[in-house]
């Protein structure tokens, strides 16, 4: 399973806080390997969605990846400018929640060759995603 493969990450409340959700699609050459939806429950905020989201797509790689996780190449697409920009090491993280957060999904991503994080417009979260 190694090579290049996107992610593509949303995460949300209604409320925020509130009810957190995400979703993520992993895909590689074109071909869709997961669309997954997340519920992660109540009092949960806008940005931590965003980044729970981003860790179980991380993890849901690496445990398909399996030996050449060390050879696989990632490129990331999100549209929440917060979490890409503060994962880049552009934006301070403030909040101690986010902090936590953050590091478990540079934990995550450090288990693959490379990572390379990608802001795009919600427009294309939308189109791949669904909401």
């Amino acid at each position: 399973m190694s090579g290049v493969y996107e992610i593509v990450f949303d995460g949300g409340s209604k409320g925020n806080p509130g009810l957190g959700y995400g979703s993520y699609e992993i895909s590689q050459k074109g071909e869709v390997l997961a669309h997954n939806l997340e519920q992660y429950g109540n009092n949960v905020t806008n940005n931590q969605a965003e980044y729970r989201t981003l860790v179980h797509a991380l993890a849901w790689l690496a445990d398909h990846a399996g030996e050449e996780l060390s050879s696989t190449t990632i490129e990331v697409y999100g549209d929440s400018q917060l979490v890409i920009k503060q994962l880049k090491g552009e934006w301070k993280i403030k909040d101690a929640i986010l902090r936590r957060i953050a590091m478990d999904a540079r934990a995550q991503m450090d288990r693959f060759a490379d990572v390379r994080l990608n802001w795009h417009p919600r427009a294309m979260s939308v189109k791949r995603l669904g909401h």
